[in-house]
């Protein structure tokens, strides 16, 4: 049932971003405005129209797609960076002004596969079972899944939801790649217009923009929500709910190209086995989710390996 495919303690949000897509420059704004740890009106301010050069609804949506990318985080009141936003957008970090496609990657990642910010994202690249779909039958299917777990969300705050979700995965026609106005995740190509008038396609295929490492860091936390086996199959990367094959829209031989790669890109931690057609990952030893990442950025960093 498509209805369990979010955790029973999931809340679904279908607001907070207050209808703007996340723009290019607004992850290192954010970033730079908690550092140091910030408190947790610092977006809500009357002041914040000055420190972020946006009106106070733009600097409410920055925080919330802030949070929504992990990048930064709200513990005790406080706003501060997680350890995957230092390690990016410090200003001696991997990416600090979003210029790498691995960013938008993980940004995407943390998006479709997590349901506690973005519900709609998560529902839409892991539930969605139809390769072509419109924004009618997208909103029809959350309603039903509002009505099902008894969440309070009216149908207008579901079809504002709906077209924010493809203005941030569609690129427009009039948009320059350089365009900081430009959604960032549209540049990932996940989303297009398909041939039929407000119709619109998840695109499946290799995604040769994608860095192992990331693809790696993303299996590594899929597995962790898995329960922590030591073996995962191959069907279930490419197919599971909250896999890297669905939020991805790798296609299986991209999938199991990439898994067949990972023994070398751990080091040895994880081991890819095909015996008798049963195709899985083994995982032999622990490694570092941010030493993956690194490698997203850098393939031959040196990564923390422990036996």
């Amino acid at each position: 049932m498509k209805h369990s495919i979010l955790s029973s303690d999931a809340r679904g949000q279908f607001a907070g971003h207050e209808t703007f897509p996340l723009r290019l420059l607004w992850l290192k704004k954010a970033y730079d405005a908690v550092e140091c740890g910030a408190p947790i009106g610092t977006f809500q301010e009357q002041s914040a129209i000055a420190r972020f050069g946006v009106g106070r609804n733009m600097a409410v949506s920055m925080r919330y797609w802030g949070l929504a990318s992990r990048f930064i985080e709200e513990a005790d009141r406080t706003l501060r960076p997680t350890p995957l936003g230092r390690a990016i957008l410090a200003d001696d970090g991997y990416d600090p002004f979003v210029e790498r496609t691995a960013t938008t990657w993980l940004v995407h990642w943390a998006v479709a596969g997590n349901p506690f910010l973005t519900t709609t994202a998560y529902y839409a690249f892991n539930a969605l079972t139809a390769i072509e779909f419109d924004p009618p039958m997208l909103v029809d299917e959350l309603s039903d899944l509002v009505e099902a777990r008894g969440w309070k969300a009216t149908r207008g705050t579901l079809k504002r939801d709906v077209e924010v979700f493809l203005r941030s995965y569609i690129r427009r026609e009039d948009g320059q790649p350089e365009d900081a106005a430009e959604p960032l995740l549209a540049e990932l190509g996940l989303i297009r217009e398909a041939r039929f008038g407000g119709w619109n396609e998840f695109v499946r295929g290799p995604k040769p923009t994608l860095p192992d490492g990331i693809f790696a860091y993303a299996l590594a936390e899929f597995w962790d929500r898995q329960g922590g086996s030591t073996v995962i199959s191959a069907e279930q990367v490419c197919y599971a709910v909250g896999s890297p094959g669905r939020v991805f829209k790798l296609d299986e031989d991209s999938v199991v190209t990439r898994l067949m790669g990972l023994e070398a890109l751990t080091d040895g931690a994880w081991i890819w086995t095909d015996t008798a057609g049963l195709r899985q990952i083994q995982r032999v030893g622990e490694v570092n989710h941010l030493a993956l990442v690194a490698r997203g950025y850098h393939p031959h960093s040196a990564l923390a390996v422990a036996a």
